[in-house]
Parts: C-alpha cells; sequence; structure tokens
C-alpha cells in the first residue's frame, strides 16, 4: 500500500492535468498485455500494423514484468495541458544517475532486459545515448499510435476532470476519491492507495496533489519513487465509449420530427453532461453541438444549470415524455 499524507494547504492545492506523454507511456502495457483491458484491444489491433518501422523490443522494454514503468518517463505534468514535446523535453533532461536508478526500480527484483543494459553500466555518455534513443522513439510512437486519437481522448480526459470536480464541490475528498477507483481509500487525512507492488507514506509537505486522469491506466498509479511529490494518475470514466462507433437513433419518427443530430441528442440526455462531453461522444466540436443544445433548451425539451464553468444539459419532463419507449 502507498499513502499520501495530505494537509489542508495540500488538499487547497489539489489540481488536475493532462498528459499526452503519460498516456503514450501507459498505452505500452496495453500492447504487452492484451489481456490488461479488453475495452483496448480494437485500439490495439488498429495499431500493431503500424509499428513495422519502430525498434519495438526497445519499446516494449521499458514495461518490466510486473507492468511497471521508470518513474522518468512520466514526469509531472509542466501545465494543465502540456504538449507532447514539452513533456518530452523534460525527459530528454533526465540526468544519467536518474535514469539509472528509475530503469533499475521499475524492473526490480529482476534483471535490466538486453536492450536497456546501457543503463547498467558507470558510462554517462552510454545512458545519455539510451536515453534520447527512447525519447526518440516515443515520439514516433506517439505519431504512430496516440496522437491520431489524442482529440478524442483529451475531451474525454477533460469530461472526467469536470465531473470529479463536480464531485469535490458537492461533497469535499471523501466524496471525490471514493469514486475513482475501489482501490482508493481516504482516511483522516491520508490518501491510501491499495494493492500495491511497493509500500510507502509519502508526506506532501505542502505540495500539493496533481491527480492525471488516463484512458490507458487499469488502476491508480502514482510514482515508484516515495520522494516524489504526490501525483496520481487514476482511470478515466468513459473509456468503455471511446473505441466504438457513436449509437444512431433508432426511432424513426423522433428523427422525422427533430432531425437525427437532435434526436440522438435528447436519447443521450438522460443525465446531465456538459457540452465537452458530449461533443466527444459525438465525435465533433463543443460548437458543432451547441446550437442543437440551445433549440432544444429553448422548446422546453431540455433543462440546464450552471457548474462552475460548465453547463450542464439534461432531459426535461417533457423530453422524457417525448422520448419515452426508446
Amino acid at each position: 500500500m502507498i499513502s499520501f499524507v495530505l494537509g489542508v494547504e495540500d488538499l487547497a492545492d489539489t489540481r488536475f492535468a493532462l498528459s499526452p506523454l503519460g498516456e503514450t507511456v501507459f498505452s505500452l502495457r496495453v500492447l504487452c498485455d492484451p489481456g490488461l483491458s479488453a475495452l483496448h484491444l480494437p485500439w490495439r489491433r488498429s495499431v500493431l500494423g503500424r509499428l513495422g518501422a519502430l525498434d519495438t523490443a526497445l519499446l516494449m522494454s521499458l514495461v518490466a514484468r510486473r507492468l511497471t514503468l521508470p518513474d522518468f518517463l512520466t514526469p509531472r505534468p509542466p501545465g494543465f495541458a502540456p504538449s507532447f514535446e514539452e513533456e518530452l523535453a523534460l525527459v530528454r533532461a533526465t540526468p544519467p544517475d536518474r535514469v539509472r536508478r528509475d530503469l533499475s526500480a521499475a524492473h526490480a527484483p529482476d534483471p535490466l532486459p538486453e536492450a536497456l543494459r546501457a543503463a547498467a553500466g558507470g558510462d554517462d555518455a552510454k545512458v545519455d545515448g539510451l536515453r534520447d534513443a527512447i525519447c526518440d522513439l516515443l515520439r514516433r510512437y506517439w505519431e504512430l499510435a496516440v496522437e491520431p486519437a489524442w482529440p478524442r481522448m483529451r475531451l474525454l480526459l477533460e469530461a472526467d476532470m469536470t465531473y470529479r470536480a463536480r464531485q469535490l464541490a458537492m461533497g469535499g475528498a471523501r466524496r471525490l476519491f471514493a469514486g475513482m477507483h475501489p482501490n482508493l481509500r481516504w482516511e483522516n487525512g491520508v490518501l491510501h492507495i491499495d494493492r500495491m507492488i511497493d509500500s510507502h507514506r509519502a508526506e506532501a509537505s505542502g505540495r500539493g496533489l496533481l491527480l492525471v486522469p488516463s484512458v490507458f491506466a487499469h488502476k491508480p498509479a502514482p510514482p515508484v519513487d516515495p520522494g516524489e511529490a504526490p501525483l496520481l494518475v487514476y482511470p478515466s470514466r468513459g473509456v468503455a465509449t471511446l473505441w466504438t462507433e457513436p449509437e444512431t437513433a433508432d426511432s424513426a419518427a423522433l428523427v422525422s420530427l427533430l432531425g437525427a443530430t437532435r434526436a440522438r441528442l435528447l436519447d443521450l440526455l438522460d443525465e446531465p453532461l456538459p457540452t465537452i462531453e458530449i461533443a466527444r461522444r459525438f465525435r465533433v466540436t463543443p460548437s458543432a453541438v451547441s446550437q442543437h443544445l440551445r433549440v432544444l433548451h429553448a422548446t422546453g425539451l431540455l433543462t440546464r444549470a450552471r457548474d462552475g464553468r460548465q453547463v450542464l444539459y439534461r432531459r426535461s419532463p417533457l423530453g422524457d415524455r417525448l422520448a419515452g419507449g426508446r
């Protein structure tokens, strides 16, 4: 079990961030172990055919037998939504000693795979060369495997953050962490992460807590190094909808009345959703659905309520009656 001890100031400094590099690195585990998450099998099948020119042996060696990953490959995001290149620049600046330490810690108690043996010696130049080769390889892998899906993934992750922020506002830290994952437990100012390979207790000591939702993380993932600032990668909501095709309306009469897009919107909004999540599910931009939402609201078929900076839409009682039986 890993525990984060969070004081009042740390809770006040609890924030969210996106990490395109983190998603790229975590996706390697799905490539290594297809049984890890059946939800990602459509993505995995589509990606495997594009990786022929890459050094997949080096890529796969980054994932340890226990599915742990070196901390230096997933640095703390420098802002709310850094670019992939911004995060990769942090990895390129990693000192050789840190590279050695993190690779060894991730693979322990096993020896380093053959592709990473350069990190085991004392030659800093070889370790720097290995680190740079990994960075070049990760960039090419990102371009082939993750970047094409990143706009959809980002919409899903931002929708998750909106939901979590609402949970925090409604019920504080206890409600926020209770719904994230069964392995998380909030108790007396300490966030416990159960079923971890390692065990340590880290004091936040005013450094706050950074929460990073992830498409590819199958369970909460704190840093391996207990000295790192508190950071928690956790599985995002809605991943099951990411690789599936959007559903089509199934009522010809309602489609004839409202049009296909508005009929699908009415069918979808049986729970409050922000515009960004609606757009993600429709695989369009938020502005593309805003006009339809305004029309449905103006005709009394939807209700809306502001939640911070987001507007949540939901079917009204009239909309429920119109959509009844669908």
